[in-house]
């Protein structure tokens, strides 16, 4: 596991995923066998893998990478670095023969993505990227809304991301500074549109067309440190996508954003036959047989509340951690073969609409999004 020094890779994929699964028993694989990960701690900085490791009572863990590629008692590589050296890591792990499960964006361009796919194919390796907004509670309600055929003809989707990132001066910034400087491989672009290519693909279509307005809202920050920095990658985006069947999909994406929603994310996806809201955790929907007649007076106050018009969607199940949830499928894919399709191609793709969103908002015109293939 490389990067679990990092946020996203301590908190999500180490402690709530990996030694999750070992906490419950391991992955029960039926026919009373079971999987039980043995992580393998990788980073640059030994000081905090040691730590790491006496914390939850590990052993094993290294900043030789390439030793530890050499190993053949690891089967699978993770990657949660930054972007920017997650290229060549992948690529020494494929040819070291290890299955590969990463974050994305899986590279910096598409090239770079592309060459990964094409790796792991030819390598004949079992690999896989996060994609965990769709194991969400609220999205898979929304999923479920979508399959029993609830909205008719579905329309448009309208998403909202983004909060307040503290600039680092008079309050910590919740986000590393590399996400503000381009040449690190940072931007809400390259981390965020890959996200929504997987999200709208996986639930609505594949996104045909991409236009978007990029920009950076805070050019000045403060990193670490606390010293000044110039922000050199964007903070905000606004992009229209077209989709397969017709629909279209605003999302807008911010880290200069204070929050006036229920959730950090919210989807509202409007149909001919009814309409819903879905975010992290919840989901509420609008039939049309249940829609009032709304009537445009500025001149008297609302009498009523909007919200109150809407009915939630039961749980009607227990969702868990949704890092976790793809942990689990990756690791019987490997072990048994069963059928994953979030692979390096599905990366490549996410990869694809960042980059044509950046040229897009740079050139100032619609880009049609090729179909991938190998």
């Amino acid at each position: 596991m490389n990067g679990v020094t990092g946020r996203m890779g301590y908190r999500q994929h180490l402690v709530r995923s990996i030694l999750a699964i070992r906490e419950q028993g391991g992955v029960d694989l039926g026919d009373g066998e079971v999987l039980w990960p043995e992580p393998v701690l990788v980073g640059r900085r030994e000081d905090a893998l040691r730590d790491l490791a006496e914390r939850h009572g590990l052993t094993a863990w290294t900043t030789d990478l390439d030793g530890v590629l050499s190993d053949p008692d690891v089967d699978v590589y993770f990657d949660a670095q930054v972007t920017s050296a997650r290229v060549d890591a992948i690529r020494k792990a494929i040819a070291a023969g290890k299955h590969v499960y990463a974050e994305k964006p899986t590279a910096t361009d598409l090239d770079g993505a592309l060459e990964l796919a094409r790796l792991a194919r030819e390598a004949e390796i079992r690999h896989g990227v996060v994609q965990d907004k769709i194991f969400l509670p609220g999205l898979l309600k929304l999923k479920r809304l979508i399959e029993g055929g609830f909205f008719g003809e579905i329309l448009s989707v309208r998403g909202e991301f983004g909060y307040w990132v503290f600039e680092g001066d008079w309050q910590d910034a919740q986000r590393p500074s590399w996400n503000y400087r381009a040449e690190d491989g940072g931007g809400i672009v390259v981390d965020m549109f890959p996200h929504w290519e997987y999200v709208l693909h996986e639930l609505f279509g594949r996104v045909t067309s991409v236009q978007a307005h990029v920009t950076t809202h805070i050019p000045q920050r403060w990193d670490e440190r606390g010293k000044p920095y110039q922000a050199t990658a964007d903070d905000a985006a606004y992009g229209i996508f077209q989709l397969e069947g017709g629909a279209v999909a605003q999302i807008n994406s911010s880290w200069a954003v204070r929050v006036h929603r229920d959730e950090l994310v919210e989807f509202q996806v409007d149909g001919t036959h009814g309409s819903a809201v879905a975010g992290l955790r919840n989901c509420r929907v609008q039939h049309r047989s249940a829609t009032p007649r709304p009537v445009w007076n500025p001149d008297l106050p609302a009498t009523f509340s909007f919200r109150d018009q809407w009915q939630e969607v039961p749980d009607n199940t227990e969702f868990g951690n949704g890092f976790k949830a793809q942990w689990e499928l990756f690791l019987r894919h490997v072990a048994r073969g069963e059928p994953y399709h979030w692979d390096l191609l599905a990366g490549a793709r996410g990869v694809q609409l960042a980059e044509l969103g950046l040229k897009s908002s740079a050139e100032g015109r619609r880009y049609e999004v090729p179909e991938l293939a190998l």
